[in-house]
């Protein structure tokens, strides 16, 4: 073949490659942006550094016959995968194409989806999901569906090892949700994307419930809810930066450690304003999320859940320019108790630190459990304990600090020292005790109350005797159970050395397959 040949070849080649990124019909991509949503390529454009992307079987097409689809066999098959980099690191993509097929799953789409899952695990880099889809589709049968189970495999064979992030940007329903419900994070646009397992017109069919299909999986409902999505924004543009932002916190994979940056923020800076932000009376609610912004570097956090399980907040965050994850009671929210979503949240915000070598820093101001029927009917001991196991599993480093109270099993749950916390300081004002005073005092002297002249007056006096003689600030550290009582302003210095001496820390789980959390 001459030269003259080899020419018209690749002019041939880019003109295909061109038609295969425009589309076959323009009229599709402007109904796409009619909608409000970005194209397939677009989206990638945002999310990688640009010019990075290299596109995999770009011109695939599938070989299915019967019901017209032997007619239209457009390149891509409605799927565009590949890798790129995100602030210089290596990260792989996949993006549904709406455009061709409404991006719906047949054999040779979900033999590429695949591909680069498999290309992600043997690279040791992220893979990010860009959901646009209407499912399995329909016209090539049981092929469509076998997709989605190598799908799965690869999402489940890949958890812990590599960080998954599903963007979700148009809609998502059956079986096709399960494979956002398996990866680490789950980011959600409002009006344009939707997560349900049965859509409003079946629900309504077979229930008799009227609802709109923002109204059943909409990103606000995911997003406070049910807890499946991790955050909620109002447009692609804000959310593929944040889905950015979150990959500079997260290392590669399991064997690596989180980016560390060089910090700006000195890492003996005094947090003089810890002093006011929290008050001494333990029944006065503030906002934990001033407290976090005090102690990392620059006031920066990056919180998942925000709007799910209020009363624990969850974030990465950076100290000394190393990534942690800070796991805290929310007093703004219920006083801040653990509840059974509180429970679930924290546990797999744990869970997923540990798997990529994120230390956790706990700050503990907790009243307790929820009581109530509803909480106990619902599974409080089955839901509080997938706490305690996942910080009892994890081997990261692992610092607490105990602001104010620390009361009954949800003390021992947040990252006690008697649960393995590496590491457990307390500020002068803690409360650690196996309830409140005030109950404690009931309890115990409840016929020397009730029995005197004046039980007000006999209940205030022992309640004041019960805090000197167990509740004191400095009981749980005569005792071993806090390493030490630091002064509040000290709070970031301290973490960050303490998280400095652990940094080598090495801890082995007994050799087995796997543990058996509780479900």
């Amino acid at each position: 073949m001459g030269d003259g040949t080899l020419h018209e070849r690749i002019a041939e080649l880019r003109e295909l490659k061109s038609a295969a990124r425009l589309g076959q019909d323009p009229a599709a991509t402007e109904r796409q942006h009619a909608k409000g949503k970005l194209t397939a390529h677009e989206r990638i454009a945002l999310l990688l550094d640009k010019g990075s992307f290299t596109e995999v079987e770009g011109l695939r097409r599938h070989r299915a016959r019967g019901f017209g689809l032997e007619d239209r066999r457009p390149h891509s098959d409605g799927v565009v995968t590949g890798w790129g980099t995100v602030h210089g690191r290596t990260v792989f993509v996949y993006a549904h194409d709406f455009r061709i097929f409404g991006g719906a799953l047949g054999e040779a789409h979900a033999q590429k989806i695949h591909k680069i899952m498999d290309l992600a695990a043997a690279a040791g880099a992220p893979l990010v999901s860009l959901n646009d889809g209407a499912g399995a589709r329909i016209q090539e049968g049981v092929s469509a569906l076998a997709g989605y189970g190598g799908i799965f495999q690869r999402n489940v064979r890949a958890s812990g090892v590599i960080p998954q992030i599903s963007v979700m940007l148009g809609p998502c329903a059956g079986g096709a949700a399960y494979s956002p419900a398996l990866t680490d994070f789950v980011f959600m646009v409002r009006d344009i994307s939707q997560m349900f397992i049965t859509g409003p017109d079946v629900i309504q069919a077979v229930t008799g419930e009227q609802v709109s299909q923002n109204g059943l999986g909409g990103a606000d409902v995911h997003a406070t809810v049910s807890g499946v999505a991790s955050l909620a924004y109002d447009d692609e543009e804000s959310c593929l930066e944040d889905v950015r932002y979150l990959l500079s916190l997260l290392p590669s994979n399991n064997r690596e450690m989180p980016p560390h940056e060089l910090p700006a923020d000195p890492a003996e800076r005094s947090n003089d304003a810890l002093l006011d932000l929290v008050p001494s009376d333990p029944n006065r609610s503030y906002d934990m999320r001033a407290v976090v912004e005090e102690i990392v570097d620059d006031g920066e956090f990056f919180e998942v859940h925000a709007g799910w399980a209020t009363n624990v907040l969850c974030a990465l965050a950076r100290l000394d320019g190393h990534v942690v994850g800070v796991i805290a009671n929310q007093p703004a929210s219920l006083a801040g108790v653990l509840d059974i979503h509180a429970s679930e949240k924290a546990a797999r915000f744990v869970s997923t630190c540990d798997a990529f070598n994120i230390p956790l820093v706990t700050l503990v101001d907790v009243p307790g459990f929820l009581p109530g029927v509803d909480q106990e009917h619902g599974g409080i001991i089955r839901h509080g304990a997938k706490l305690l196991y996942a910080y009892c599993n994890a081997t990261v480093p692992r610092v607490s600090v105990i602001l104010r109270k620390a009361y009954g099993g949800a003390y021992i749950v947040m990252d006690s020292q008697s649960i393995g916390a590496d590491l457990t300081l307390a500020w002068p004002g803690n409360e650690i005790a196996v309830m409140g005073a005030e109950g404690a005092a009931n309890v115990i002297f409840r016929r020397e109350i009730a029995a005197a002249e004046d039980p007000d007056a006999v209940r205030a006096q022992k309640i004041k005797e019960y805090k000197n003689d167990l509740m004191h600030p400095y009981y749980a550290a005569e005792r071993g159970l806090v390493d030490d009582v630091i002064d509040p302003r000290e709070t970031r210095s301290a973490l960050i050395s303490g998280l400095r001496m652990l940094r080598d820390k090495h801890a082995d789980l007994p050799s087995r397959k796997h543990g058996n959390p509780p479900q």
